[in-house]
């Protein structure tokens, strides 16, 4: 019988054996059964740009401020519609050399909002370009720090077609000529737009799934439970750039309450613009489509909103005039 009091060589050999049993079970087993997820079916690897722009975002320290982990608790709900999982970080993740793979970037305070989804929340380059060259442009209560070393102003005449410019109300703000976008700002926008959560096909059972508005019947309750939906739509695809107050950005983005195109009786060109887009006027910033993303009922709750608000009065649009409208651009395209 050992006597390992008196026998220090054999305790050593014991501590030691100990340590490796627990190591192998406790860290090195976990961490090989860890690897075996997959993604989830339609998601896409990291394109060139947007792995350069992932290790911008690091070198910047933006993983400071920002997490990237929805938790499935009802406070998360408003950055993501579930919880995150390992699968969600498989193409972010790169292998460094055979001993080392890099975290994930899931960020541990939240002084910024969670950017999980941003990709989904805000797919606009121009609202990301402008937040990245002066935060307080698009959100006045931001304590984000301006990242202009990621612009150069340059000569009118020395833009290229290449080039991204900021628009140019913001320009003469700023008291320069033009603001062009460098390869690292541009990076940088590619990856904050491939953050989006993915859904499954058949979603795993879990708590953490939203509630949607039920449609209530016509008992006088139902008007008011439209224009809620109309406003949370508003505010979840178009308030960053519009405001909530409707009165847009000044030199980027037009204000909506007073225009005259929400407010024409004829409400074609409105719905023409959310289908497609605007990118007509060099002063304020590109306007993205969302035909591919928003339905029928979604614009017209969303138009609807639009007219009624911040002192807009006008009457509600058909919606036989959004589908009729979106089939003649189908057509076209």
């Amino acid at each position: 019988m050992l006597s390992l009091h008196k026998d220090h060589q054999n305790l050593v050999l014991l501590a030691f054996s100990v340590f490796v049993v627990l190591s192998i079970g406790v860290a090195i087993i976990p961490a090989y059964q860890m690897e075996e997820y997959q993604p989830i079916p339609g998601q896409k690897d990291l394109t060139v740009s947007e792995r350069k722009g992932l290790g911008i975002y690091i070198s910047e320290g933006c993983v400071s401020c920002h997490t990237q982990q929805v938790r499935s608790i009802e406070m998360d709900k408003t950055w993501g519609e579930r919880p995150s999982l390992a699968s969600d970080y498989y193409y972010s993740k790169q292998r460094m050399d055979i001993w080392r793979q890099s975290p994930s970037l899931l960020g541990s305070e939240r002084t910024g909002p969670d950017l999980t989804n941003a990709g989904n929340r805000q797919p606009s380059d121009q609202w990301h370009l402008l937040h990245l060259y002066n935060p307080r442009l698009v959100v006045e209560a931001s304590v984000m720090p301006r990242y202009s070393w990621l612009f150069r102003q340059i000569d009118t005449s020395s833009v290229r077609d290449d080039d991204v410019t900021l628009p140019r109300g913001i320009t003469k703000m700023e008291g320069g000529d033009v603001l062009v976008a460098k390869e690292d700002a541009l990076h940088l926008v590619a990856y904050l737009k491939s953050l989006q959560q993915f859904s499954f096909e058949d979603p795993p059972s879990t708590d953490f799934i939203p509630v949607l508005p039920k449609e209530e019947s016509d008992n006088g309750t139902s008007s008011s439970s439209k224009k809620s939906i109309g406003a949370s739509l508003y505010q979840n695809n178009c308030a960053a750039c519009h405001q909530g107050t409707g009165r847009g950005v000044k030199g980027a983005f037009p204000p909506l309450a007073g225009s005259l195109i929400v407010n024409d009786k004829n409400p074609e060109m409105l719905i023409k613009i959310i289908l497609m887009g605007y990118d007509a006027r060099q002063e304020y910033g590109v306007m993205s489509p969302f035909a591919d993303k928003l339905s029928d009922e979604d614009i017209k709750a969303i138009a609807d909103h639009e007219r009624s608000s911040w002192g807009n009065s006008v009457p509600k649009v058909p919606i036989e005039t959004i589908i009729r409208l979106r089939d003649s651009i189908s057509k076209l395209q």
